[in-house]
Parts: structure tokens; sequence; C-alpha cells
């Protein structure tokens, strides 16, 4: 049995610019699984550029950015004095989780049902815009469950998790000093075996005075961009005999 790489990127919808990236990384590139911002203005472009193309996709369901889908009165947790969500900021620095499980839960079910609408389809996986959240990730786990949803949980370093079928161990280092992300690759290359799945994590895009301003991460997205699309890598990835799958295969 081959070894087995699953390449998924995330934040389509974030920005046209964002949005941009990601559609190259698709369609000149290794990217076949993707997860969808379904409450941002720039989501619709974001599915025009991708909705011909064979895809996994998933909900990237999201509490930190924009405006949520729900009343924001009926999730006062959730949201500042404007009526949007609280900041990843604020939930970095909070001393306790302000998380309030009803609530997120209504939101979570809102952007599956958004992303129904967007797609026509169920979503092929089911995860969550990371925020330090106990409650957002019971939330998640929860809808994941009454709509048979294939989860997609969040384990920085940890024990592989099972998704679907297989076991898989999750690899992110966007937000690490001095972000190398082929070095990131050939470290999972490295460990990939028949048994565990190595899922790579990545946020590629360009940039726009949108993400500059809502997003700590900016510069390694364009880098993202470049690796993924980088024939020289496609080609390395066949000399390691790597297979390259997607959420469907799991």
């Amino acid at each position: 049995m081959p070894k087995k790489l699953l390449l998924r990127a995330d934040d389509l919808g974030y920005s046209e610019a964002v949005n941009y990236g990601i559609e190259k990384t698709i369609k000149d590139g290794l990217i076949r699984s993707l997860g969808v911002m379904v409450n941002m203005p720039a989501t619709q472009h974001g599915v025009g550029l991708i909705k011909d193309c064979y895809l996994a996709l998933g909900v990237h369901t999201n509490i930190c950015t924009g405006k949520p889908l729900t009343n924001p009165e009926l999730i006062p947790s959730l949201v500042d004095e404007n009526g949007e969500f609280k900041s990843s900021k604020v939930y970095r620095s909070a001393k306790e989780d302000f998380v309030v499980f009803e609530e997120v839960v209504s939101e979570i079910e809102a952007q599956y049902h958004r992303f129904l609408e967007l797609f026509g389809r169920q979503p092929d996986y089911f995860e969550g815009h990371a925020v330090a959240s106990d409650n957002f990730f019971k939330g998640l786990e929860h809808v994941a469950d009454k709509y048979h949803l294939k989860y997609s949980g969040f384990s920085m370093g940890g024990s592989p998790l099972r998704i679907g079928q297989s076991q898989v161990q999750f690899n992110m280092e966007s937000m690490a000093p001095d972000y190398n992300p082929f070095d990131m690759l050939k470290r999972m290359v490295a460990k990939a075996d028949e048994e565990v799945v190595q899922l790579a994590v990545f946020h590629p895009g360009y940039l726009d005075t949108f993400i500059l301003s809502h997003s700590s991460l900016t510069f390694p997205r364009t880098q993202e961009v470049d690796l993924l699309t980088d024939p020289d890598v496609k080609n390395w990835l066949i000399q390691q005999e790597i297979s390259l799958i997607d959420y469907r295969d799991l």
C-alpha cells in the first residue's frame, strides 16, 4: 500500500485575494480538499471560482471573523457590541471559555445549512476555524453527529485522529517562526507510513487590504500558493511514491 498524504486548503471566502490564491492551488496545483467559510462577504465570489472543480468540500466553521448567520441577539456570547464575531485575539486572551454551548450550536447549524444552500449537497467533511474554546469543539462534534457528517477534529502534535475509517495525523505549521512549507512537507513524507494518513492544513492565498487588516496569517499564505503550484514539488512527491488523497477517501 502507498503512503498517503491529504493536502487541505482552508479559508475560501476570507477575502477575494485569498480566493484567487486558493483557486490557483486547485486548478494549477495539488489541493483536492477545501474548507469554505460560508459567512463572509467574499464567500459567493470564492464559490464561483471553484464550483466546477472536482473537490472534497468542507464547512470551515467560523466564529471569529465577520458577521454571524444567526441573529446576534440570540448568540450574545459570540458577538461584540457591533453584532460581529469576537476576534480570535479575544479568544486567545480569555481566561475561561465564554462560549455558550447552545448559542454556538445554533451558529454552527446555520453555517451548515448555508453550505447546503451554496452547493446543493452535503459537505464531504466538517471542521472549524480554530479558536480556543472547548464548547466550540463540542458544538462541532454535536452538529456533525446530528447530521451524520465526517468530522475532522483538531490536534496539534498529538495522537492521530480517527476521521471516517482512517487514522489521520494533523500537521499545521504556518504560524511558526521561519516557516518553510516545503520543510513541513518533507517532514510529513519522512514519517508517512501505510497505517496513518498525514494531513497537511494549508491556508494558501494572495493578500489584499481585507486580509492584511483581519488576519495575523499573511506572508505564509503566499508561500503556500507557491509550494502547492510548484511542478517540482509535484514531481518530488511522485518520486517519493506518495499517494495524494482527499476527504472522500477517508
